[in-house]
């Protein structure tokens, strides 16, 4: 059987789908790149991800935005769809229910939801006094980081933490949950059947 197909979306740097694919080209995941979708230009992602010799493809906003990303991600054979602090919202509907993950930068259900997203969400964490923190691997649904759990890690809350420092703290516990997670989502999954672009 050949590998499965994962499309990584992206909005900011590519750090996490850089080490989705470095993953996959060493083998611990049974997998390959097929696409990484961006919604701009600028983003640093895109350029990135393009010279480690990913296939980048950007959508930006307008008409039917939704059916152009279904389109895009279908033509790509896509098995499975992980967002990578992807910023915009995903329609998942019925052809990627089950078949979308998201990595969220702190513990759900608290510390998730409209406009908690990277720093953000470390702060909110130190504002609230926690004594821990971590990632969170989920199912994606149509709501804000509500679908079910994957995978979650957990690390303390250090004094004399900033935002910055706990999020790189929380970044380096992603790094192993989203593969970890990927992999056990990919043992069970059933492959897409759409055409691919190879």
């Amino acid at each position: 059987m050949s590998r499965a197909r994962i499309a990584i979306l992206v909005s900011g740097g590519g750090r996490t789908a850089a080490n989705i694919a470095v993953a996959c080209r060493t083998g611990a995941l049974d997998a390959e790149v097929a696409l990484v979708l961006a919604h701009r230009e600028e983003a640093p992602a895109v350029a990135r991800l393009r010279a480690e010799g990913l296939r980048v493809a950007v959508l930006p906003a307008g008409a039917d935005l939704d059916g152009r990303i279904d389109a895009v991600l279908a033509h790509a054979g896509t098995d499975l769809v992980c967002l990578a602090g992807y910023l915009r919202k995903f329609r998942v509907g019925e052809r990627w229910r089950g078949r979308t993950l998201n990595i969220h930068p702190g513990l759900l259900p608290r510390f998730g939801g409209t406009g908690m997203y990277g720093l953000h969400v470390h702060r909110a964490v130190l504002a609230a006094g926690e004594r821990e923190s971590g990632c969170t691997v989920h199912e994606v649904d149509e709501e804000y980081d509500h679908g079910a759990t994957v995978l979650e890690r957990r690390c303390p809350v250090l004094a004399g933490d900033t935002p910055e420092s706990l999020a790189e703290r929380v970044f380096a516990l992603e790094l192993e949950a989203f593969p970890a997670a990927i992999a056990h989502r990919l043992r069970t999954l059933p492959r897409e059947t759409a055409p691919s672009l190879r």
